[in-house]
């Protein structure tokens, strides 16, 4: 699809995006708000700029393959997916219903588009292993990313995926790590401190790149040295606010398994709709 590449535009699509994802959140009635809100810049400059993908063949052979890890924040995912046109912008609304493809977790057998059925955290990023070396295998010449939370390194099953990526040098492996310190019971550096966690990848033998999560020029650019990378896998950590955009919301973990009610998606909507026209968007 067209690539995105005005800085303006991709914040506008961004702010959408989150706006999309206090919508789903306040009609389901549950799901998280603080990692998808987060997330909300990271998926856009995926999905408006940085992915090779085409939203009317999802199962296209060439297309560059995504893993979101951490399921739990799915909106974040459907809503660029639908704006990026997969499917119709009025399904959002169907999210965590019976009979929905928007499940509370991605269901691949559901939505086409998606490479693989997330929950169970500590789990993607071994999958993206095997996805990354079978293209390697095949001589496949797409990349593989796979966004993990910064929580699910609690998993030694993480660490061992990220112990075979540098065996087997996966340069075609891209894993982005939402970096935004909290968890579903507290903050990171209190349930179980994950620092120096760059020097931690890089001695695994990995490229590490770091970036506001929040940037796009940062976020591109890593992404463009990250596929240049000859030998090896590569990290972009992304250091990012749970919440982003909504005041009362943003770097508290109370937010990270919870959806606002009525009265908070008006609030939070109103935030994001002043944001949108500091922008320079239309009402």
């Amino acid at each position: 699809m067209k690539k995105i590449t005005s800085i303006k535009e991709l914040q506008l699509k961004a702010n959408t995006i989150r706006q999309d994802i206090i919508t789903m959140l306040a009609e389901a009635g549950s799901g998280h708000s603080g990692g998808p809100l987060g997330l909300a810049d990271i998926f856009t400059a995926l999905y408006f700029n940085l992915l090779n993908h085409n939203p009317k063949q999802p199962g296209w052979e060439k297309r560059d393959r995504l893993i979101l890890s951490n399921g739990h924040v799915c909106p974040v995912r459907y809503a660029a997916m639908a704006r990026a046109g997969y499917f119709p912008i009025s399904e959002l609304a169907t999210l965590r219903k019976l009979g929905s493809k928007l499940q509370g977790h991605p269901s691949r057998l559901d939505l086409p588009g998606l490479e693989l059925s997330t929950a169970s955290l500590g789990q993607g990023l071994g999958v993206a292993v095997g996805m990354a070396l079978a293209a390697k295998l095949k001589k496949q010449k797409h990349k593989v990313y796979c966004i993990t939370s910064d929580g699910e390194h609690d998993e030694g099953s993480t660490w061992e995926a990220i112990n075979a990526a540098a065996k087997w040098k996966l340069n075609n492996l891209i894993n982005i790590i939402d970096r935004n310190n909290i968890q579903i019971s507290g903050y990171t550096n209190e349930i179980w401190p994950l620092e120096p966690l760059k020097k931690k990848y890089e001695a695994f033998n990995w490229k590490v790149f770091e970036v506001d999560g929040h940037n796009f020029k940062q976020i591109i650019s890593a992404v463009n040295a990250a596929k240049k990378v000859k030998d090896k896998p590569v990290c972009i950590i992304a250091k990012i606010i749970p919440g982003k955009g909504v005041s009362f919301m943003e770097n508290k973990f109370e937010w990270h398994g919870k959806a606002p009610n009525a009265e908070e998606a008006k609030k939070a909507l109103a935030e994001l709709e002043n944001e949108k026209e500091r922008l320079g968007g239309r009402k």
